[in-house]
C-alpha cells in the first residue's frame, strides 16, 4: 500500500531547522515561568540519562540558571562525551559515567553533592527493541528507578520522573515498565510527567523518517490509522521544569495537548519540507509487537483537573489514577526481582501484570517466555 507526493524547493539540512509548530497546528505550550526558574536556580539538581536528547536539553537549560551545583549522570560513554562538549566548562557542573541503578554510585553522588531535586530521564524507550529484550527493560526501567528513588528518599530529595503516554493501558513491555516506575516514584511522594513523542529527538521517528527521505524513500509507516501526541523538545523541557515546581505531592501530570496526529501526516509533512522536488513514497507496513493504534495521556477511568486551577497559562493536567499500595508495590517488586535474577521470563511477566493490571503482553513476548521455559535446564 503506497502514497506518493511530489514537492519543490531546496532541502532543509537539519531537523532543528524545521518549523514543527506548523505541523502540530497549535500555539506553543506555555514556557516555564520566571518564578519557577528562580526557584530551581536555588537548588542542587541531579539529572539521570543526561546524555539523551531531553536530558541534554534539560541540562543546557538548567546550566544557564547557575544552580549551586548541577550533577549529570549518564550510562553511555559516547553520550556523556557529547554532553560535555555541549555544556560550557563550569565549576558547578559535576559529571558521572554510570548507571542510575548503581546504588553505591548513587550514595556517593547524594552524599557528596547533596542534590535536592532529581530529574530521572534514564530509561530504555524503544518499544520493538524492548519486546525482544523484556528482562533488560524490567531491570533498567524498574529497578534503576527503585534504586534511585530509595537513594533520593534517604537523602530527602524529590524525584521528577519523565514518563510516557505508553504507560497508559500498556501494550508493550516498555510501557508497562514505565507504569511501574511511575508507581514507585509516586509511592515515595515524587512527581511524574507523562510526555508524548518529542519531535526531532535522537532516535525518534522524525530522525528515522529524515534518514529515509535523504535516501529518496520510501518512508515506512506502520498503519494509516496510527496516531500519536507530539510536542517539541523546547516544549518538553518547559513542561518538565513546570512540573518540578508543582506543589502537589505526589503528582501525576501530563501536558495539555489537544489532539493526536496521524503518523502518516508527519511523514507527509517531513517529505514536503525536507525533500521538495523529489518523489517520496510512503509505504505502510504493519503494527509491530507492542505497538498501538493510538496512545492516551490518561485512561477513561482516571480523574483529571488542571494542575494549577485558575492559572490561565497552565498547560499541565493533574491525573488521579488507581495504583497499588506501597506495601503491595514492595512485595511485587521483590517477586519480580527474583524472577529476573532467575531469568524466568514467564514469572517476570506474571509479576509485571500484577503490578500493571491493564498490561496485555504481545504474542511475541509470550512466545519468548514459552521458548525460554522450554530451553530452561531441567
Amino acid at each position: 500500500m503506497q502514497w506518493r507526493a511530489i514537492y519543490t524547493s531546496p532541502v532543509i539540512p537539519t531537523l532543528q531547522d524545521i518549523d514543527w509548530h506548523s505541523f502540530v497546528a497549535r500555539p506553543p505550550l506555555p514556557s516555564a515561568q520566571p518564578e519557577t526558574l528562580a526557584a530551581l536556580a536555588r537548588q542542587t539538581i541531579l539529572i539521570t540519562g543526561a546524555g539523551g536528547s531531553i536530558g541534554t536539553a534539560l541540562a543546557q537549560r538548567l546550566a544557564t540558571l547557575n544552580p549551586p551545583s548541577l550533577v549529570v549522570l549518564e550510562a553511555s560513554e559516547s553520550n556523556l562525551f557529547a554532553l560535555n562538549s555541549e555544556l560550557a566548562p563550569s565549576a558547578n557542573i559535576a559529571t558521572f559515567l554510570g548507571s542510575a541503578g548503581d546504588s553505591a554510585l548513587l550514595e556517593h553522588i547524594f552524599a557528596t553533592h547533596r542534590p535536592r531535586l532529581v530529574f530521572h530521564a534514564a530509561a530504555f524507550k524503544h518499544v520493538p527493541l524492548m519486546e525482544q529484550h523484556p528482562l533488560a527493560a524490567i531491570a533498567n526501567n524498574i529497578f534503576s528507578t527503585e534504586a534511585l528513588t530509595r537513594a533520593a528518599a534517604a537523602h530527602h530529595a524529590r524525584v521528577v520522573l519523565l514518563s510516557t503516554d505508553k504507560a497508559v493501558q500498556p501494550a508493550s513491555v516498555m510501557g508497562a515498565t514505565k507504569r511501574v516506575a511511575e508507581q514507585i516514584v509516586l509511592s515515595h511522594g515524587g512527581t511524574v510527567l507523562r510526555l508524548g513523542n518529542v519531535l526531532a529527538s535522537r532516535d525518534s521517528v522524525t530522525e528515522i523518517f529524515a534518514q529515509q527521505i535523504a535516501r529518496g524513500g520510501p518512508v515506512t509507516v506502520t498503519d494509516p490509522a496510527a496516531r500519536r501526541y507530539f510536542l517539541t523538545l523546547d516544549e518538553a523541557v518547559d513542561q518538565i521544569l513546570t512540573a518540578a515546581a508543582n506543589p502537589q505531592s505526589p503528582a501525576l501530570l501530563a501536558p495539555r495537548l489537544p489532539a493526536t496526529h496521524y503518523i502518516a501526516d508527519l511523514a507527509n509533512f517531513m517529505a514536503r519540507t525536507l525533500s521538495p522536488g523529489r518523489e517520496i513514497s510512503i509505504e505502510f507496513t504493519q503494527f509491530r509487537p507492542g505497538d498501538k493504534e493510538t496512545e492516551q495521556l490518561w485512561s477513561e477511568d482516571d480523574l483529571t483537573h488542571p494542575a494549577s486551577p485558575g492559572a490561565s497559562n497552565s498547560a499541565l493536567i493533574s491525573i488521579q489514577s488507581e495504583s497499588l499500595s506501597p506495601e503491595q508495590i514492595t512485595f511485587r517488586l521483590a517477586q519480580l526481582r527474583a524472577a529476573v535474577d532467575a531469568r524466568d521470563l514467564a514469572a517476570a511477566l506474571a509479576q509485571l501484570r500484577a503490578l500493571v493490571p491493564g498490561y496485555s503482553p504481545s504474542e511475541s513476548v509470550l512466545a519468548l517466555a514459552r521458548n525460554a521455559a522450554l530451553q530452561a535446564p531441567r
